[in-house]
């Protein structure tokens, strides 16, 4: 008997699918590596306010220093790593411990995010939360009517 590699991952997940993938990697949307098939993702939430997006990942048991934040190129990068060690030493034995955590998560910004501006980041209760100010809208000029002599 052989072995054959099985990937069923689109029967157990029937929305991965090309099409979801470039209807939300649109221009409209934020476009992020959820569908990337290394390792689990944090959940997240987008909000969009008037003046700025509030993006929220839900990422427990992490400490402040824990997270790199970064922009560049109109991607944002979010990189989390944590890692614990315990041993404990008896006469007849060694117990040791560790435990190593990590993920990463790119999400490609909308033309609307002023990247120059401060990005505020918080992390309370196990959640990351960035607040991402928008451009300043423009009032729009009202049409001009030349007439035609």
């Amino acid at each position: 008997m052989s072995l054959i590699k099985f990937n069923n991952k689109n029967r157990l997940f029937p929305w991965n699918t090309n099409e979801l993938k470039s209807f939300l990697s649109s221009e409209d949307f934020f476009d992020d590596d959820f569908f990337a098939e290394d390792g689990l993702m944090p959940a997240m939430n987008v909000k969009e306010h008037k003046k700025d997006y509030e993006i929220e990942f839900a990422v427990p048991g992490f400490d402040k220093k824990d997270f790199e934040v970064t922009i560049n190129d109109d991607i944002l990068h979010v990189y989390g790593e944590k890692s614990q060690e315990k041993e404990e030493k008896e006469e007849d034995y060694t117990r040791k411990e560790f435990n190593y955590n990590s993920f990463k998560r790119s999400l490609k910004l909308p033309k609307n995010v002023n990247a120059n501006k401060d990005v505020k980041a918080t992390y309370n209760n196990g959640i990351l939360k960035l607040n991402l100010s928008k451009y300043e809208e423009k009032e729009a000029i009202p049409k001009k009517v030349i007439e035609v002599k």
